[in-house]
């Protein structure tokens, strides 16, 4: 019998108590696969970007572990790419030269980084944008460059953090079908922080659903397939479906009830 492969990342025991005694999180437990989309849902202050930092490397826990089971490296970090809620843009660089940043920090030089910044962002339509400046640039068109910067470095593990939190509607949609259709064509897993219902049922092959704070998991949910939608997803019976579980869950947490 095949031996089912070990998880990308594993969270196990996971609890962050900050300087300040504040719990972001207690009990955690979590396994990510590879070429999953897994999108964590909660309500505000219960540890979802506490969780992309301990995946990053950018902060330890206090208790628990953050594990690769598959590998014997200790340093991940170059193997994520990480996208922010705000795009972070150096307002005095153009384009180019913002994407060519995570690559510049590892030495490699603009002349040799050339092909992988057009690469970059070429897979986010802007290729006719690299020497313009962020100041140029529409929301949904910075946050844009603020992924191809994160896929300059040609990430296993993509972590977003409520990327399109402040964009509008049309343009949330645009870039969520944007995203799939990037996951497809890369093979890279995602983790991504969002407080929609409606975004976590549209994107994800998981739904995690996090407990208010001290953070854990309290429901994991089944998603969609990896990959594109078709146009009548988001009218179609599954994603009303989904939509509804997603809801019933998350609303029994504010009642402080058990899903």
């Amino acid at each position: 019998m095949t031996q089912p492969a070990p998880p990308l990342v594993s969270l196990r025991g996971i609890s962050k108590i900050f300087s300040n005694g504040v719990t972001a999180l207690a009990g955690f437990d979590l396994d990510i696969d590879a070429g999953e989309f897994v999108s964590l849902l909660g309500p505000s202050g219960c540890g979802k970007s506490t969780v992309l930092r301990l995946i990053a490397g950018l902060t330890e826990p206090t208790d628990g572990s953050v594990t690769w089971p598959g590998t014997r490296d200790d340093d991940h970090r170059g193997e994520i790419g990480f996208v922010f809620q705000d795009p972070t843009l150096m307002p005095w660089a153009n384009v180019a030269d913002n994407v060519w940043l995570p690559l510049r920090l590892r030495g490699v030089s603009r002349r040799d980084a050339r092909d992988g910044i057009a690469e970059s962002l070429a897979l986010v339509g802007l290729s006719e944008f690299a020497k313009a400046y962020p100041r140029e640039l529409s929301g949904g068109m910075r946050m844009r460059v603020s992924i191809a910067r994160a896929l300059s470095l040609k990430p296993r593990l993509l972590l977003m953090d409520e990327p399109f939190a402040a964009l509008d509607e049309i343009a949330r949609f645009r870039l969520n079908d944007d995203l799939l259709r990037l996951q497809s064509e890369l093979r890279c897993t995602i983790v991504f922080v969002t407080h929609s219902v409606y975004e976590s049922a549209y994107l994800s092959s998981r739904v995690a659903v996090m407990s208010p704070h001290p953070g854990r998991i309290v429901a994991e949910i089944e998603g969609a397939s990896p990959g594109p939608r078709t146009k009548d997803f988001r009218t179609g019976p599954r994603y009303t479906q989904l939509c509804g579980r997603i809801s019933q869950v998350l609303l029994a947490q504010t009642a402080g009830e058990r899903p």
